[in-house]
Parts: C-alpha cells; structure tokens; sequence
C-alpha cells in the first residue's frame, strides 16, 4: 500500500498534541494534579488517533495512543501485571455504542450475547493479588505492564478480605476494582484540615491516589478509603464463565458490592443504564464519570480479542462534564504575593458534580474581554479535570440591559496604590509592597509545603495573627509565645503549642527551603535550589551582581535582575536580619552541598522515556547532586540521553546529532562509582 504525504500541517500537529497529551497524562496519572476535563482530554486524544490513522507514519513508539499513561514510583517495589492493565476505549454518544454492538455482533457472528453494565467509578485502578487464598499484592495500574506493590496501605482499607475463605479458591488469583473515597468522607477530612488551617484536598480522586503512595501505612489507615472490584482473573480455575457470575462470587467471598450493576440483553436497555445513571450521577455517593459496558461471556470475550492497547469486548460511556448555568453577581479582584491582579467571578452558588460554585478565577483583564463577561450575565460553568471551576462563556442572549462591563481600575482594591502594567504581560500588579493583601499572601507562602512548611499556619490563623497585630511580615512568625496563639479564634491551648513547635522546627530548614519561602517574583523551588547549591549562605547570594547570576545555569536576565532587586531593597534586608537574629538557618547545609569533587562537573544529562528506579524529577536531582546539568532537550552540548522504556524523539534527536545514548543500568553504574 502505498504511503499517503503526510501535509506539514498534519505533523505539526500531530507534535504538538503528543506532547499536550503525554504533559496532561503525567499530571493525572503521576501527580494526580489534573489540569482539564476527561471531555477536553478525550477530543485531544480522538484528534490524535483520527491523524495516526489518517498518516499512519506519525504512529511513533512513545506515542500517547500507543502506551497507558503513568509510571512507577521508587518508594514502593514494582512488580508485573501478569495481564496488562489495559485502557478502555471510549465515547460520549449513545450513537457510537450501537456502533460498538455492531462490532461485537459481526466478531461473534450468529451467537447471542448480552452485556454487563458497571458505573465507571473516577478512582484508582488496583490490582489484588491472592496466593493460597492471602492476600499477597496489591500494584497500581502503573504503565500497564508493571505497576507500585502498595499493599500495606491497601490493607487499611475497611471490610476487604486479608483472606478468602470458602470452596472453589483458586492458587493464584488476580482482582481488579477501583479504590475511592465517598462524597461523605472526602468532604469530613477536608472539613477536619480547615479546622486545622491546613490547605484543603482537591477532589476524591486526587486524594485517594496520594493516599495509597503514602510511606506510612498507618497515615493512609487514617483516611477510609473503599474499594469496589469488577475483574477477576486466573489462569484456568475460575469457578464461572460470566461477569455476572464473577461479581456475584465476589460477594460471597466477603468483597464489597456494587448494587449499581446490571445484565442488559439488548443495546437499547444499554442505553436506558447510561441515561438512568447520567440523570442521577450527584445522589450515588461516590464520583462517577461513565458506564463501563463488558460482554458478560469468558468466552465469547476470547472469541473477540483484543487490540495492543484495548479489549474489543468492553468500552466505556463518557459522562460529559457537567456544566451548569448560573448568574455572575460581581467581579471582584484578588491580590497575589507579588501584587499581581486576579479577577475572581462572584456566581450565584450552584451545584456542580456534587460541590457547590460559588467562586472561580477568571485569570486576566484580557480573558474577561475575550469571553465578554460582564457582572450580572447568565454563564455556564464547568470544572475543568473535575476540579477547578472556571466560566466557559457568557449568554448575551439573556442580557437585560442591567450587566455591568467590566474596567480595571487603576488603583489596587486593598491598599489604593498605583496599578501598573509591564508590556508583554497580562496582568496589572501592585507595585507596594507593603499592601495588606501582598504581605498576607506573601506570610502565606512563606509557611507553604514547599517552603519553610509551617503546618497549622494556613491561610485563616495568618488572617487572624495579622489582623490582631501580633505579626506584620513573616520574620514576626518567630517571636510568636503560646499565649498570643491560644488567644485566637477556634485554637485551643494543644494546637497552639503544637503551631509554636512547627514555628521552632522550621528554623532548621535548609537554605534552598528558605530562598524559594521568600516568595522573590520568578524564583521557584528549582532556582532556589540551584541558588543553594552554588552560594554557601543568604548573604552570599545577596552580594551576587546580577552579571554574575546570569551566567549561572538555568537563571536567564529576568530572574537575576528579579533577585538583585530583592535584596537591593531595605525593607526586605530589614526583615532579613530579624529572621537571623531569631535563629533561622540561613546557610546551606550539608545535605545541599555539591557532593564530592563533582565528576559530572561541565556535562549535561538528558532523561528520556519511563526509567524504573526514579521520576524524572528524582533522576535530575542526582545528576545535579554530582554536578552535571539537566536539560530538557537535546543539543550538540548534550554529554548523554539516559533513555528509559518508550523513549521517543529524544533518543531520535541523540542518534542524528551523534549524542552519547546509555541505559538507565549505566547511568546507575556512573552513580553509584562516584557516590
């Protein structure tokens, strides 16, 4: 068959999502910080496959289409899936289920069948594993072929068997479900972490995968997870030939019950499920995003098969993410640490996949032009990855002549200060720092997790200590008594002396810690770090010219100019030496320190592809720790391209540049003779 020209266009394209893909898959899978919606995810992905099989050339190894999304953690052993974990294909239409029944009908030929319908619960996929009837597994999807053995947080999880008692147990048998919280307990842990002032979880979903990676077993035992299983697997000894069967043995050997599954013999009492339960997702209990519909016979399953990623017999039906249409009251503005302006969208309060809306950012001046939004519109709102709320567009159809357009003002809403705008960015900020709002957010960041992470310190007690005039910028935190915080609203004499002990510990924080706390505009955690390993204390990093910052890798002219001016204003040197005085460590210390004679010293490494021992970030940070530099990118400067499992252009890019390509088992070998 002759290749079709693949049009410049189409592979451009193709590039571009992905890598749009492969970045919103890391961050559902690995980071459980999901970005958009499964809609939005779902039409980039369907976009990608209709290109692939159109210019079947653009189908690469490292392709998203090609692999499951995620990887594997070095804190917990990795062990394989006996049968791949594999993804499900998917759709939103009703119209493309038939389609998918016509598939099944013309693979089984004249035999009947029927389906099994299950709700699609939005978890995180678990296998169990079983040896002589114990429970002696329990792997993460991972990639699909090999995932986390999580086991001693899985068994915190309450009414699931340690142990199958009964007849007909297998030697070895495999269970797959879904681990999840309910709305009930998600909504109690967060509300016992604001009583807390500790920040709030995300969703359900994001929760539950950061339980389960837990290190500690009896942290996770203190979160109710549940678990619901739909597959059941071993070679030859199952006591059943159906689905149906299989989840009704399940319940007999003590699992916990879905009671929302069903047999339907015909496409059409498919659809009826899938409506039912799109009407009625908010009153099940549990974060639903689908139906998954399997064919209910083993057997006629074998018969159909399966593709390199997909079962032929099963699919799941989409719910599309729920939007709601509500009134914008107000549109008011929120001052960052940096002053930065943020217009925030007051709505009328409205129910969205089972949270109520009440707020959602609406980013910049120019986005509220963009989409037209005025305060008193009719707008719908969605949240994006089932997380955040943001309003999608306005209805100028509904307009009655009352809805305000809205106009930046010039001053700043807290403290009446001058707004000024850079060119070439598209926010306005408050050149004061000392406004209110600035010092609160910049008091806030300063405690953060990633920061000098001052648990109990959140954003409502930082409120309250600043409005009682017992702190006025963070260095005030360390002069704080026990008897100033047991006076606050809501904190007892216990949490006040545990607040005051985070206050203590975090004196010993390291220097990079501190740096990144300081909340210098355009200074992350990764330059901090960078600023840690190459200036021996706080003070040295001060007297740095900026000429000198900007030839420091991974700092450009922007953030050397951004640092210089920090430290080149009094008010901030002020606070600097009340922060010395009070005892907190402002040098590097050891575990910072550039490690041995540096042997990576001037080379750079590149990481590409899933490594099985380390994250990304984990494998850059050893590279730095020996000297070398970690790039994103290849280049003629590029020293060596570690290329793990699936590595895609990067390692293309190596091999026609001439750049030394080695395996993860090498790279450890260079490691571990150094370290």
């Amino acid at each position: 068959m002759k290749q079709t020209t693949v049009p410049p266009e189409a592979k451009k394209r193709a590039t571009e999502l992905q890598k749009t893909i492969s970045y919103h898959d890391k961050k559902y899978y690995d980071q459980a910080e999901p970005e958009i919606s499964d809609f939005e995810y779902d039409r980039l992905y369907r976009e990608l496959k209709d290109l692939e099989t159109t210019y079947p050339s653009l189908k690469t190894a490292d392709s998203p289409t090609q692999r499951v999304g995620g990887t594997t953690s070095k804190h917990f052993k990795t062990l394989p899936h006996r049968v791949p974990m594999l993804s499900l294909d998917n759709t939103y239409s009703l119209e493309e289920l038939e389609e998918f029944d016509q598939r099944v009908h013309k693979g089984l030929g004249a035999e009947k069948y029927e389906y099994v319908c299950e709700l699609k619960i939005d978890g995180v996929s678990m296998e169990l594993v079983y040896e002589e009837g114990i429970l002696v597994h329990a792997l993460t999807r991972g990639d699909g072929e090999k995932g986390d053995d999580v086991i001693e947080n899985v068994k915190m999880i309450r009414g699931l068997p340690h142990q199958l008692k009964g007849i007909n147990i297998p030697k070895r048998v495999e269970i797959r479900g879904e681990v999840f919280f309910t709305r009930e307990d998600f909504e109690k842990i967060n509300q016992e972490r604001e009583e807390q002032d500790e920040p709030l979880f995300a969703n359900p979903r994001n929760t539950a995968s950061g339980t389960l990676k837990t290190i500690d077993p009896k942290e996770a035992a203190k979160k109710p997870l549940h678990i619901l299983l739909y597959y059941v697997f071993s070679p030859n000894e199952l006591p059943f030939e159906t689905q149906k069967e299989s989840l009704q043995w399940l319940k007999k050997l003590g699992f916990p019950e879905d009671p929302h599954h069903r047999l339907c013999k015909t496409i059409g009492e498919v659809h009826a499920y899938c409506e039912e339960y799109q009407a009625k997702r908010d009153s099940i209990g549990f974060d639903c995003d689908g139906v998954v519909l399997k064919v209910n016979s083993y057997q006629q399953r074998e018969k159909l098969g399966t593709t390199s990623k997909i079962p032929r017999w099963a699919i799941a039906f989409k719910f599309a993410a729920q939007k709601a249409e509500t009134t914008l009251k107000a549109i008011t503005l929120q001052v960052g640490r940096t002053g930065a302006i943020t217009p925030v969208a007051e709505l009328e309060p409205v129910l969205l996949e089972g949270t109520t809306v009440s707020r959602a950012t609406l980013h910049n001046e120019d986005e509220i032009k963009r989409k037209d939004l005025r305060a008193g519109d009719r707008v719908i709102v969605e949240k994006g990855g089932s997380v955040i709320p943001k309003v999608l567009q306005s209805l100028p159809e509904k307009r009655k002549g009352s809805e305000k357009v809205f106009k930046m003002p010039s001053t700043c809403p807290v403290c009446g200060s001058k707004l000024e705008r850079e060119e070439g960015e598209a926010a306005w900020r408050c050149e004061n720092a000392a406004c209110d709002a600035q010092v609160e957010r910049r008091i806030e960041h300063f405690c953060g997790r990633d920061a000098m992470d001052i648990r109990g310190a959140g954003p409502a007690v930082v409120k309250q200590l600043l409005d009682e005039k017992l702190i006025r910028d963070y260095a005030d935190l360390y002069t704080l008594k026990e008897k100033d915080v047991a006076n606050l609203e809501r904190k007892a004499e216990k949490s006040a002396q545990n607040l005051i002990g985070q206050i203590d510990e975090s004196r010993k924080r390291t220097l990079g810690r501190f740096l990144f706390g300081l909340g210098i505009r355009h200074v992350g955690v990764h330059v901090a770090e960078i600023l840690a390993t190459r200036y021996k204390d706080l003070w040295s990093v001060s007297e740095a010219a900026v000429e000198e910052l900007t030839v420091i890798d991974g700092i450009g002219p922007i953030v050397a100019h951004s640092i210089a001016a920090f430290f080149d204003t009094a008010s901030n040197i002020k606070i600097l030496k009340k922060l010395e005085k009070s005892g907190v460590n402002l040098k590097r210390l050891k575990e910072e320190e550039p490690s041995g004679d540096q042997p990576f010293l001037g080379q750079t490494f590149v990481f590409t592809g899933e490594l099985r021992g380390y994250s990304r970030k984990e494998a850059e940070d050893t590279a730095k720790k020996l000297g070398a530099k970690a790039s994103g990118s290849v280049s003629k400067l590029t020293t060596y391209v570690v290329a793990g499992e699936a590595a895609g252009s990067k390692l293309k890019k190596a091999k026609e540049l001439g750049v030394e390509v080695i395996t993860e088992d090498q790279f450890n070998a260079m490691v571990k003779k150094y370290s």
